[in-house]
């Protein structure tokens, strides 16, 4: 059953429309992924159902709840994880956990108990007591998941989750995250640039300038692409594609880093045969480098969208509106 559903979401800042027509369903116990790159659309989406930003169009509900009507039912249900810290680095781990839990009107047993368990779950119990600005960023992030799940929302939020942590960092980050989700049962809504994460989600919105391209799991998505991926560069990447094209029938897309993908069925046979064909041209095309791999969702975004995904600047609106904090909105 969905607990979250979207329909023709949209979102303008002036005449600049950021989200534009989004629809999609997030189900219960769902890790859910928002792919794109910065600027894509993905935070200000995320901004919407967390009720920090009104949809000029569309609507949206969460657990049956109206993210523009019902603003604090909305919120009782759900925690959020911003890209950016929101952690008072002057007061201590605990400290942080008990302001949360006065916003949401935690008795005093009830954030002893809860506390423990999410502490201990994140491996921050004998830190606890600690400031926080001693924390590591790996620490940090873990106080914030902590945080996060204190008041037992039915959806997590996790707006970028690792961005900026090291490979080992992020890997634990997720350890905890897998781990939380077999023991809360919660729904996990996650948006990202990273396609490591994106292969972990159940489903993923591959989402371009406002747009959802596609939606489906990272297993069908990548069977869009379909067969072997061959990446060529030659000599001469033009008359390539040209021959195969005219010879063939194969087109052929640009490699980001330079040369010309194939895709094609059993590329294992077609490497020697089009390298012994270039060999005969005349005059001969130089194969200077071949690779063969399987579709990656790199892949399936490049074939969606024609460009790879790739950082941009953030949107200073969106920077601005997450860093003022939506635990310090709730009401």
């Amino acid at each position: 059953m969905p607990l979250v559903e979207v329909d023709s979401l949209v979102r303008k800042f002036g005449t600049f429309t950021a989200v534009d027509g989004v629809s999609f369903h997030v189900d219960e116990g769902e890790l859910f992924g928002f792919l794109g790159p910065n600027g894509a659309g993905k935070t200000t989406t995320i901004n919407m159902l967390c009720t920090l930003l009104k949809p000029t169009a569309g609507r949206a509900t969460l657990a049956g709840f109206d993210v523009a009507r019902d603003r604090s039912r909305v919120r009782d249900h759900i925690g959020l994880i911003f890209q950016d810290t929101t952690l008072d680095e002057r007061l201590t781990g605990r400290q942080n956990l008990r302001f949360h839990a006065m916003l949401y009107d935690l008795t005093r047993d009830q954030f002893k108990t809860r506390s423990a368990e999410m502490l201990e779950m994140v491996e921050l119990a004998d830190k606890a007591d600690e400031v926080v600005k001693t924390y590591s960023g790996g620490m940090k992030r873990r106080l914030e998941i902590a945080r996060g799940l204190l008041h037992r929302p039915r959806v997590l939020f996790l707006d970028e989750p690792t961005i900026g942590l090291d490979p080992q960092t992020r890997r634990h980050i997720w350890d905890y995250l897998h781990r939380l989700r077999e023991k809360e049962r919660i729904t996990l809504f996650l948006t990202t640039h990273y396609m490591g994460e994106a292969e972990a989600c159940d489903r993923i919105a591959i989402i371009d300038q406002g747009r959802i391209v596609a939606l489906d799991s990272p297993a069908a998505l990548k069977k869009r692409v379909g067969g072997d991926l061959v990446t060529l560069r030659t000599s001469d990447d033009a008359r390539v594609e040209t021959l195969l094209l005219e010879r063939d029938g194969l087109a052929t897309r640009p490699d980001p880093e330079g040369g010309l993908i194939v895709e094609i069925d059993q590329g294992d046979r077609f490497i020697p045969r089009i390298i012994g064909d270039l060999a005969s041209l005349e005059p001969a095309v130089e194969v200077r480098s071949v690779t063969l791999g399987r579709p990656t969702l790199e892949d399936v975004f490049l074939k969606l969208t024609g460009h790879a995904i790739r950082d941009e600047a953030a949107d200073p609106k969106a920077d601005m509106r997450r860093r003022h904090g939506f635990h310090a909105r709730k009401r």
